[in-house]
């Protein structure tokens, strides 16, 4: 490739859009070109949240949407003169990167084994997994997620995302777990954290807790099975059969739970059952007497109106159990089946012969079993009835969720405490969403808690829960005695180390210590995402600079998850809000307007169409994308950007080539120039404002208009007169004209297409464009002066009507008008008056003649 060169400027002679990302890539590394400076203060600052994306093998076309959208308001920052702190995380722990490790290497953790030093997995993963110590387990997850890291740092780059690469950090790592551990042990100080055996809903297959925010709906077939209860009645013998009362029918869809039920219950405006509160019934099969309660929750018009409640079937269980002080009858253990030891309440010789029958089956096999006694017995009325209904699944699991009781650890989030919940309602009025009706999505989620956040989860690969407990003299753990690190000693791994004063000898044994086996629920340490980052009570001089941060940007489906717990963490130890706005992404649809998800096997991974398009088209597509709106992935799209993005490249040649780039001090003094100019200020404006308002898309659309008519009109237009065929003058007016829309054009495009507005900028300007200062307004203001009282459309439109009339005669588009004649309302003949000559060139017109008020609208007609 030859270049042009002149006086400084050096243009390509055939640009091309092949090796600008790698070019431009490698040179902003080398440059430090988005690397925080910390030397400006908080004002000076614009901090962004950003999301550590989950590391899982492959980038999703979703995440390069909307983290183009995050990185396009970056961008735009940093030429409005703030120095932007943009990290980059990766969220690497959790069950999500355990089943990856699973599946890759073909293992599971048995935390009972010894560690294996040098272990090798299997060389192709097999149906049945190798059992690994928890030690060796850890090791293969932290290598998977380093290499999968590596992968998703390469899309990244490729992406274009002006992150700063020196802030990196993953929330397995050793500043994370500081942070998270920290974080806990302040809450738990405060009464923020606490311990309880309490109802947890529970996933088989990872063998795990998970929170509400985890859990989704799923269809899925079921029955309703209608049961015989009996009104109790009063015996002498406590012996005698209390269960001949008046029939009671209950319908549901967990009849393998009937052992566990300890109440019944019914809405208080029911007046089929009113009559019936504060009496007790008998259950079928076992003969156990529930007190029968009213109850708000309880819904008429669903079956017969009257609910069993189970220990537990449902969340609505763990409510009445709680609401209506019942006991606990558990069945259901954390291998989901039914277990052996026989629930309180059933001690009764028939109530544990056929509780005998269930125990040890999975909750299928209850539910057959369960059926066919009631069946024999006569207390099964009438035949199941088919239906589909919600279940709720684990967001990652494949079987339903039970309900177990088990020791956890929980921090209060408003879901039991009124005060609290008001406070963080609060917080999120606070906030500025970005759109404005995804703070209602929040709402919801906060008035809808039914209790506090499960953070504690029955894992391996996460942030250890940083507590020992003392041993008692009979060898159990004392859960009330809690022994408890110096925060100058975390982070700390209780099941490898023990606590201060206390040796490894003493571990498990009378008087010495245990450690408590859970690790933190991601979300636990992903809610410290600012703090983390921001190096919270790690580098203090950081953390003023950045916290609270401008901007919080992530998906929609995460506002109960990532934004709640974060506003959470942040209230409890700063009592304040972690960011000043949030902006919500939608989701990347496919062509069937279907969610594109790894999981449902329709991802499209973003590497394919950057290696087809190149990243300044994938980023114009994700750019039409509105924040909060679902999008297509449209390829023709893509097509448009990658055009969009030639142009930039062939029009900056063109006027470059022109010098004028050396006629920026030259006055602008033809009409034309200055109309151009007018309306590019007002192009400025208005994609100021949009970009002002997190409204990328409407920059784009105001940047980009004006573009194809600077291209496909001005530039015709002036051509000949910037060739110098009027005079010095005229071409002086011309080039700078050209020169000051350039530079305005490429920093206005700047945001969206990196790569080759860089690479223009380069040809004639010092340093990165995206280190210039934004454009503006007042800086075309002195340049345009008075109103030129000229439309660059208006000529635009002359201009289009006479090559339409070539292309319809099909002649060349330098073939002579011998006549061109424009008819147009007299405003608009008088705004073509002023660009006579201009339009006379471009359309090669010998003679020109205008008729006023000869037509209601603009009318050239050609003679050839």
């Amino acid at each position: 490739m030859t270049d042009t060169e002149r006086a400084g400027v050096r243009v390509p002679d055939r640009p091309s859009l092949d090796g600008l990302a790698e070019k431009w890539t490698r040179r902003w590394a080398e440059l430090g070109t988005y690397t925080f400076d910390r030397r400006k203060n908080r004002s000076e600052v614009f901090a962004i949240d950003t999301p550590p994306l989950t590391v899982s093998g492959s980038v999703h076309i979703g995440h390069a949407f909307s983290y183009t959208h995050t990185d396009i308001v970056a961008r735009f920052q940093r030429m409005q003169g703030k120095e932007v702190f943009y990290p980059v995380g990766w969220d690497d722990n959790g069950l999500p990167t355990e089943r990856r490790v699973q599946n890759y290497f073909g293992v599971r953790c048995d935390p009972t084994l010894p560690y294996v030093a040098g272990y090798r997995p299997p060389q192709q993963p097999v149906e049945e997994q190798q059992a690994v110590s928890r030690r060796n387990f850890i090791e293969l997850c932290e290598r998977l997620t380093a290499d999968d890291e590596l992968v998703y740092e390469e899309t990244w780059r490729r992406l274009g995302l002006s992150v700063d690469w020196s802030a990196r950090y993953t929330t397995i790592g050793t500043s994370a777990q500081v942070a998270s551990q920290r974080a806990f042990l302040r809450n738990l100080r405060r009464g923020e954290a606490y311990q309880a055996e309490a109802p947890s809903l529970w996933d088989i297959s990872f063998g795990t807790a998970v929170a509400q925010a985890e859990l989704e709906d799923r269809d899925r077939p079921g029955a309703y099975h209608r049961l015989l209860f009996r009104a109790a009645t009063a015996a002498a013998d406590p012996e005698e059969d209390r269960g001949t009362g008046e029939p009671l029918y209950v319908d549901t869809t967990r009849p393998e739970l009937l052992p566990a039920c300890v109440a019944l219950v019914f809405h208080p405006d029911d007046d089929r059952y009113r009559r019936l509160a504060g009496t007790t019934a008998v259950t079928p099969l076992f003969g156990v007497e529930v007190p029968i309660h009213p109850h708000r929750l309880a819904d008429p018009e669903k079956g017969s109106g009257l609910a069993m409640i189970c220990t537990f079937g449902d969340l609505t269980d763990v409510i009445w159990w709680r609401e209506l002080n019942l006991p606990i009858r558990s069945v259901i253990g954390r291998n989901g089946r039914i277990r052996h030891d026989v629930p309180a309440g059933l001690e009764s010789a028939e109530a544990g012969f056929r509780y005998a029958q269930l125990a040890g089956l999975t909750v299928a096999a209850a539910r057959r079993r369960i059926v066919k006694l009631l069946r024999e017995s006569g207390e099964l009325i009438g035949e199941p009835q088919a239906i589909t209904h919600p279940v709720k699944f684990y967001e990652y699991g494949d079987q339903p969720l039970e309900i177990v009781t088990a020791r956890q650890w929980y921090l209060r989030n408003g879901g039991r405490e009124l005060p609290l919940r008001q406070r963080l309602l609060e917080r999120g009025r606070e906030l500025h969403w970005v759109p404005e009706f995804m703070r209602h999505r929040y709402e919801h989620w906060v008035n809808g808690l039914t209790g506090d956040w499960l953070v504690s989860r029955q894992r391996f690969f996460g942030v250890p829960i940083p507590v020992w407990y003392q041993v008692r003299d009979d060898g159990t753990p004392d859960h009330d005695a809690l022994i408890l690190p110096a925060e100058a000693e975390l982070p700390v791994d209780p099941q490898s180390q023990p606590p201060s004063g206390y040796s490894e000898q003493q571990r498990g044994r009378p008087g010495g210590f245990a450690a408590d086996p859970d690790v933190f629920d991601t979300w636990a340490t992903s809610s410290l995402t600012p703090q983390i980052a921001g190096g919270w009570e790690r580098d203090d001089d950081l953390f003023d600079r950045v916290f609270p941060m401008d901007l919080r940007p992530q998906a929609h489906e995460i506002i109960r998850t990532w934004l709640f717990s974060t506003a959470v963490r942040s209230q409890l130890e700063h009592d304040a809000l972690p960011w000043r706005t949030a902006v919500i992404s939608g989701w990347i649809l496919d062509p069937d307007r279907k969610k594109m998800s790894k999981s449902k096997g329709r991802a499209v991974g973003p590497d394919e169409l950057l290696d087809r398009y190149g990243p300044d088209a994938v980023r114009y597509w994700a750019a039409c994308g509105r924040p909060g709106a679902d999008f297509t992935l449209d390829e023709n799209l893509m097509r448009v950007g990658r055009r969009l993005a030639t142009k930039v490249l062939n029009a900056s040649r063109f006027v470059l080539g022109l010098g004028s780039a050396d006629a920026l001090r030259a006055p602008v003094t033809e009409p034309l120039d200055r109309a151009m100019l007018s309306e590019l200020r007002g192009v400025i404006a208005a994609a100021t404002t949009a970009f002002q308002a997190f409204d990328h898309t409407a920059a784009l659309e105001a940047a980009e208009r004006f573009f194809w008519a600077f291209c496909d009109d001005y530039l015709e237009l002036v051509k000949s007169r910037a060739y110098g065929e009027r005079g010095d003058a005229a071409a002086a007016s011309a080039r700078s004209a050209l020169g000051w829309a350039l530079s305005a054009q490429l920093r206005l495009l700047a945001p969206v297409v990196p790569f080759v507005t860089d690479e223009v900028w380069s040809w004639w300007r010092y340093g990165s464009i995206h280190r210039a200062t934004w454009p503006t307004a007042h800086e075309l203001t002195p340049l345009v002066g008075d109103e030129p009282g000229l439309r660059l459309a208006t000529v635009g439109e002359a201009l289009r009507q006479i090559r339409k009339a070539k292309s319809q005669r099909k002649v060349s588009m330098r073939t002579e008008v011998s006549l061109a004649e424009v008819s147009a309302p007299a405003a608009v003949i008088e705004e073509i008056r002023l660009a006579t000559d201009d339009l006379r060139a471009a359309g090669h017109i010998d003679k020109l003649e205008f008729h006023p008020e000869a037509a209601p609208e603009l009318v050239v007609a050609c003679t050839f």
